[in-house]
């Protein structure tokens, strides 16, 4: 494998990622790029300097593994009403949203929701660094 500093923070963001905008690994320098829709992928425009394998695509998480990472944190969850009012959120319409909305109703538990997802996604970072080959540098 071929350890690279990594922004993590910002691998981790893209995967969680829910808007339209495509997001790419620079493989020179670690960072994370952000493509607005329909523009070009970092590095297609170049004359002169043309190194096609020096980004990455990195795809966001979908919405199954995004609320199975959501029904894994109610899984852990021992307040009975906070487990049935974000249930009934992940399984209507809108799963996302609506679970975003009735947590924020929670107050007592955005810490514990904050934490979980952290890990979750350094977790699904380091799995796509593997996946791909790479390894974040120390």
């Amino acid at each position: 494998m071929r350890p690279l500093t990594i922004d993590l923070a910002r691998l981790e963001q893209a995967l969680l990622s829910q808007d339209a905008g495509e997001r790419y690994l620079d493989l020179a320098t670690g960072s994370v790029l952000r493509v607005a829709p329909g523009a070009p992928a970092p590095g297609t425009e170049e004359k002169y300097d043309v190194q096609p394998d020096r980004y990455l695509a990195i795809a966001p998480l979908d919405l199954d593994e995004l609320l199975a990472m959501r029904a894994a944190f109610l899984f852990g969850l021992h307040d009975p009403h906070a487990h049935t009012l974000l249930s009934h959120a992940l399984s209507g319409r809108r799963p996302l949203p609506t679970f975003d909305y009735e947590l924020e109703k929670l107050p007592q538990l955005q810490p514990a929701w904050q934490a979980f997802q952290a890990r979750q996604a350094r977790e699904r970072a380091l799995e796509w660094l593997d996946s791909n080959g790479l390894e974040a540098a120390d």
